[in-house]
């Protein structure tokens, strides 16, 4: 059967390999969906010897033998009325959802978006809202391609396949944003696929999904650098004083970022009570990173400690709770950017920069080991931290090559 370029086709056959000793097979269905096989067990046997395997039926005139024809063919028309409701309703052909469907071990109900929503459901309370926010943007991508590629607004969990996740991918590589966004670049993509994953790795270990449809696919990360400020351009932020209050207040926010290596969330819920004298006789931030939920402890650098200071009475800190009179982080990096502006600062001006800056310029290039580091950054893993060794290996390779240089000039 040739069905919308899909070629089709069911035979039966013995398992002659599960024979018993008294003589019997099991009859299994083949179903051939464009040259991939699926095999059915019908749940009856037969003796070898009873087989027609030209004609795929049982052999003989008896009226047993005629029941079981009579069954075999029920089953194989139970398998054409499967494929052909797939066919009619636009579904991802596939021969193990023609059996899941035929033998009726499908769970009822489990589609790929009531994954997605039991999954979000679950996770909320756990992932911290930048995360979350992350997630319904890769829902919105997944709705975005059923509508576009399939026509549909839903799939069930049992079509997913290689070949679903491959058409998703390459999806996201030709989406063309109708808005100001920027097209997804390659790392992006990655996460979203990533994401879409995660959740399906939920439905398998529920058992809503036999087989992993991610098994044979390989994600590939671009090597990114990670940027951060110069000594020179943190000292020009440091000497920059604004008349408008709203812009010095954000510039004094990011710089204690860049001294403490506090993500923009975790600098948002710092609250008098996280800062304690830590065993030195030193004030020291006590906290957790609202990302992973991982223990964080920071001395702090007199730097922090003198614009934590500056906002002590401020009447909006002291309403909320909080140490700086913290704005959303939308509003945060439009007034970063209008200060990178002013200081002729080329890079990019956000929180990210500002914890790569609190790892490169200010501790790693100044001896502080990297453990340490790993460890106020709140990472759980020191290979995280590792790629900022990177950058300081590339400063100093710069460093002495200036050095090379000056040596040169003057012999």
């Amino acid at each position: 059967m040739k069905t919308q370029n899909c070629t089709f086709g069911v035979i039966f056959y013995l398992k002659k390999q599960k024979t018993t000793a008294q003589g019997k097979a099991p009859i299994y269905a083949r179903v051939t969906v464009n040259g991939k096989r699926t095999e059915i067990s019908v749940k009856r046997s037969i003796a070898v010897s009873g087989w027609d395997a030209k004609k795929g039926l049982a052999r003989g005139s008896r009226e047993e033998t005629a029941e079981l024809n009579r069954f075999l063919a029920r089953f194989k028309a139970k398998i054409i009325d499967a494929y052909q409701e797939m066919v009619l309703s636009g579904c991802l052909l596939d021969g193990a959802v023609i059996r899941e469907r035929v033998t009726g071990s499908a769970q009822s109900g489990r589609t790929l978006g009531s994954l997605i929503e039991y999954h979000n459901k679950e996770q909320e309370s756990k992932l911290a809202y930048g995360t979350m926010k992350n997630y319904y943007t890769t829902q919105s991508y997944i709705k975005r391609f059923l509508k576009e590629k399939y026509r549909r607004t839903d799939i069930a969990i049992l079509e997913l396949n290689y070949s679903f996740i491959s058409d998703f991918e390459h999806y996201l590589r030709n989406y063309k944003p109708k808005d100001h966004h920027r097209p997804l670049n390659n790392n992006g993509i990655m996460k979203h696929i990533e994401r879409l994953r995660k959740m399906v790795n939920m439905a398998v270990t529920m058992d809503w999904l036999a087989k992993d449809p991610f098994a044979k696919f390989r994600k590939h990360f671009d090597k990114v650098e990670r940027k951060s400020l110069t000594k020179q351009q943190l000292d020009r932020l440091e000497k920059k004083r604004f008349r408008v209050e709203r812009l010095q207040q954000v510039l004094d926010m990011f710089l204690f970022s860049c001294y403490t290596g506090l993500a923009y969330i975790d600098l948002a819920e710092l609250t008098p009570d996280n800062i304690i004298t830590g065993i030195d006789g030193d004030l020291w931030i006590y906290t957790s990173r609202a990302k992973t939920d991982t223990s964080v402890r920071i001395p702090l650098l007199p730097k922090a400690r003198e614009l934590m200071e500056k906002y002590q009475d401020d009447p909006r800190a002291i309403s909320n709770g909080t140490v700086f009179p913290v704005i959303s982080n939308q509003r945060m990096n439009g007034y970063l950017k209008e200060i990178a502006e002013i200081c002729e600062i080329s890079t990019d001006l956000t929180f990210h920069i500002a914890r790569h800056t609190f790892a490169t310029t200010v501790t790693l290039s100044n001896g502080v080991p990297i453990e340490s580091v790993s460890k106020m950054l709140g990472h759980t893993s020191i290979r995280t931290t590792q790629i900022y060794a990177k950058v300081v290996e590339h400063k100093l390779s710069e460093d002495m090559q200036n050095l090379r240089e000056r040596m040169a000039w003057g012999s």
